[in-house]
């Protein structure tokens, strides 16, 4: 279900996904269907274990189903080799992490024009693109510091900027607002709505943060693996 006439970036059927716990299976997905249209704001919430990040990497084709499957644009990702679904990933998809998984030797702007650099756009484009989204995020003086002398805030801003480098459709976000203060996290969640809303950028969280369900237009929520309810705000 995507919003009304919009299309589907990401479309899911019958997901189900286990691991291995010793000698047995444990369930993680169970027969999860859903779909995320063009400029959705949607967070999946639900307790721990519920499935959340499971069905996130799923979704993000950071990890494949055992059975079930995902199309992008009508394509099934199981179709894709490899190199096609990174190159997926690198182009049509940002990701963003609660630990913000930034590069420590590198600058905010180096970590920034990173997946242009994978994408081999030339090196001044890719430095005036970083400083650019650097900007939008509030952070245009903060281009030549590295990640240990950024806040926490301050981080997940830069994360957020290397996430939309590449225009991507959709953003992935796991637990982006779990280690940052609510006043910081405030200002986080409204930053990402702002580029929801002016870019037309799908975001996906999967979140225990009351705060960022309350904001979200579309609420998915979880329970041992399953969808329990799929309501628009």
């Amino acid at each position: 279900m995507t919003e009304a006439g919009g299309r589907a970036l990401i479309e899911a059927r019958d997901l189900h996904r286990s691991y291995a716990l010793g000698q047995a299976r444990v369930p993680a997905v169970r027969g999860v269907s859903i779909s995320v249209g063009a400029g959705e704001f949607v967070a999946l919430q639900g307790p721990s274990g519920s499935g959340k990040t499971t069905l996130l990497n799923l979704l993000g084709l950071l990890d494949a189903p055992d059975s079930g499957r995902v199309d992008v644009d009508g394509r099934e990702a199981a179709t894709l080799s490899e190199d096609e679904r990174s190159d997926v990933r690198r182009d049509r998809f940002g990701f963003i992490f609660q630990t913000f998984n930034l590069i420590p030797v590198l600058t905010a702007e180096e970590n920034v024009a990173y997946p242009l650099t994978l994408k081999g756009v030339e090196s001044s484009a890719r430095r005036a693109r970083a400083r650019e989204l650097l900007a939008s995020v509030g952070l245009p003086d903060k281009a030549q510091v590295r990640p240990d002398l950024l806040s926490g805030g301050q981080r997940q801003r830069v994360a957020i900027a290397r996430a939309l480098a590449n225009d991507p459709e959709i953003v992935f976000a796991d637990e982006p607002t779990a280690n940052l203060d609510s006043h910081t996290a405030d200002g986080i969640l409204e930053l990402m709505r702002d580029i929801n809303v002016s870019r037309r950028v799908a975001f996906l969280f999967a979140t225990h943060d009351p705060n960022v369900v309350r904001r979200a237009r579309r609420v998915v929520t979880l329970h041992d693996g399953a969808i329990a309810s799929d309501v628009r705000a």
